[in-house]
């Protein structure tokens, strides 16, 4: 779709407003809304904001910037007053002199994406999977989350009201223009998934951000609060979004494949497994961003903690999926340690920047952890196979992602100083603070 294409759309479906959203460094989505008659002016020379009042935008004196609009991403918001219909464009950000402004998130991994495509011939695909809370709104502060639905994994009940609200969610993402393929019940009490297919990568992240922004709207529609907050109760399972991910030719031939394997995989997809093996712990903050990730990333709630890989064994990090004989297409491996607070656009970028330093260096697998339970293994016993652990606060995290070199290449130098800073302020913000834990513990008996 171009600008023309856009015009006429939106006429057609009587659209009054015009949602223009991007990003911020932490993934949060920012928007400008304009009226739809101003949308021609907008095609033509973008529209004027201030970057400096954005998370990891620019400073105070090169705060003026401008966003262009991808037609390609237009979709109509189904819960919006038809009376005042809004549709939703995502946009590139650009600087006062005309060039893609570096701290833009998304123009980062279209960066990445163009060249892995005019360099190589090649496509990153990925898949994701999302999970999500869904819990009853508690009081004005919504301090205690209540789940809404006692369902476990797979349950149905006839009178199960969180399938209708999950049902009117999968209704809407598909007229946002997402490919949902199925959704349920995950394990812990009120936890859902809701699985879309999956595309090249910039489509698949600006297919998260409507994800993330469809499913709180319509629970918010129906009183309820979604939250994608990784570990929102202790205790229970957390949300991950585990990424499934493969590379395509142009030719749409899957570069992971080979039928010899006994995983049906491909030398190149064994070296891209390394290299993600590799840099786990350094790309750790980046998929794992907040402090509360890692009361997720512990052992005994399915999350991995361990650094291995395996076809059948979901304790390990990476795991293999099995495919149906003669469907090579859908080869592929699964990273699990990314929850849905990350960034999709920096996420990707550095799971593609793994994989490829992988390929391009022959780096080499460890062996599988089939048939293995890393939970059960002492100690001693994971020393021994080599197995590394995932960093277990952001704090470690952060230090391991200043320490891998890689990480300035997936980020330049822009967004790498920027989210080093998001997350320094993010760390010094909770370790100032006063829990409910320290005031249990604490304040009657010291």
């Amino acid at each position: 779709m171009d600008g023309m294409d856009l015009l006429k759309q939106v006429k057609e479906d009587n659209i009054r407003f015009v949602s223009l959203q991007f990003t911020d460094i932490n993934g949060v989505v920012k928007s400008l809304d304009v009226p739809v008659d101003r949308l021609q002016e907008v095609l033509d020379d973008g529209i004027w904001f201030d970057g400096s009042s954005v998370e990891g935008f620019a400073r105070i004196q090169e705060s003026d910037m401008y966003l262009r609009i991808d037609p390609d991403t237009y979709a109509i918001f189904p819960w919006s007053d038809p009376e005042n219909r809004r549709g939703r464009v995502l946009c590139d950000i650009y600087t006062q002199d005309g060039t893609p402004f570096g701290g833009d998130p998304r123009g980062c991994l279209k960066s990445a994406l163009r060249k892995l495509k005019e360099e190589r011939g090649w496509t990153m695909n990925i898949g994701p999977e999302p999970e999500f809370f869904l819990f009853l709104r508690n009081g004005k502060e919504n301090i205690h989350p209540v789940p809404y639905d006692v369902g476990g994994y797979f349950d149905f009940s006839a009178n199960d009201q969180a399938v209708i609200v999950r049902n009117e969610i999968i209704a809407a993402l598909k007229q946002m223009g997402l490919n949902v393929e199925v959704g349920h019940h995950e394990v812990a009490l009120g936890q859902h998934e809701i699985d879309f297919r999956f595309d090249d990568a910039l489509k698949t992240a600006d297919n998260v951000l409507t994800f993330k922004s469809t499913v709180k709207a319509i629970a918010a529609k129906n009183g309820l609060i979604a939250s994608f907050m990784p570990k929102p109760i202790f205790g229970i399972n957390g949300s991950g979004m585990h990424c499934h991910q493969s590379i395509f030719n142009l030719a749409g031939d899957n570069l992971f494949y080979d039928p010899n394997d006994q995983d049906n995989l491909s030398a190149m997809a064994y070296h891209y497994l390394a290299g993600l093996l590799k840099h786990a712990r350094g790309m750790s903050a980046v998929l794992a961003p907040t402090i509360n990730s890692y009361k997720r990333l512990v052992p005994g709630y399915e999350a991995p903690v361990y650094i291995g890989w395996a076809q059948v064994n979901r304790s390990a990090l990476v795991r293999i999926p099995r495919v149906v004989k003669g469907k090579g297409n859908a080869v592929r491996m699964e990273l699990r340690c990314p929850d849905p607070s990350a960034n999709p656009y920096l996420a990707f970028n550095a799971m593609l920047h793994a994989g490829l330093e992988g390929i391009d260096q022959n780096l080499q697998h460890p062996a599988s952890l089939n048939n293995i339970n890393v939970y059960e293994l002492s100690e001693e016993e994971r020393q021994h196979l080599g197995i590394r652990t995932l960093p277990a606060s952001l704090s470690e995290a952060l230090r391991e992602f200043q320490g891998d070199p890689l990480m300035h290449t997936v980020l330049n130098d822009s967004l790498y100083d920027k989210f080093v800073d998001s997350r320094k302020v993010e760390i010094e913000a909770y370790r100032l603070h006063v829990s409910d834990w320290e005031i249990s513990r604490y304040l009657e008996t010291l």
